[in-house]
């Protein structure tokens, strides 16, 4: 086997080996644990979309939004009970919409400004969730 050959099939194995990683933790997580799961691939997602913008990449700026679109809108937003959380619930709705407003206009006008005020929104959430475990740890 070649050099490429090789180098190819490792790519693979340590791919699969990555996705059973994630798997595994998602599968013996916590809703708390997945929640922060969720917020931590936005930051991920919002940081790469980042880069491939500064560096004129658009399709890949175009795919990573999309994943960042695709956690708040299928995982933050449908995860909240809008009926036990009340206002707190509707609020959250209400900053998951607008981080969904600023990724479609960041990726329209090839904002970077727009994707910071979504990045910086996501992680002020994130903290207080963060915190939110950690005081429920320390209980």
């Amino acid at each position: 086997m070649n050099t490429v050959h090789r180098r190819a099939a490792y790519g693979r194995g340590a791919g699969a080996y990555a996705r059973v990683g994630v798997e595994s933790n998602v599968m013996s997580a916590t809703p708390h644990q997945l929640i922060m799961m969720l917020f931590d691939g936005a930051q991920t997602n919002l940081r790469t979309a980042k880069l491939h913008l500064e560096k004129g990449q658009m399709a890949e700026k175009g795919a990573a939004i999309s994943k960042v679109l695709d956690i708040v809108n299928n995982g933050l937003l449908a995860a909240l009970d809008r009926e036990q959380g009340g206002e707190v619930a509707e609020n959250l709705a209400s900053l998951y919409e607008y981080v969904n407003t600023l990724l479609l206009q960041a990726n329209l006008q090839n904002d970077v400004a727009r994707l910071e005020e979504a990045e910086r929104l996501l992680e002020s959430i994130g903290s207080a969730w963060r915190e939110m475990g950690e005081q429920s740890l320390g209980a």
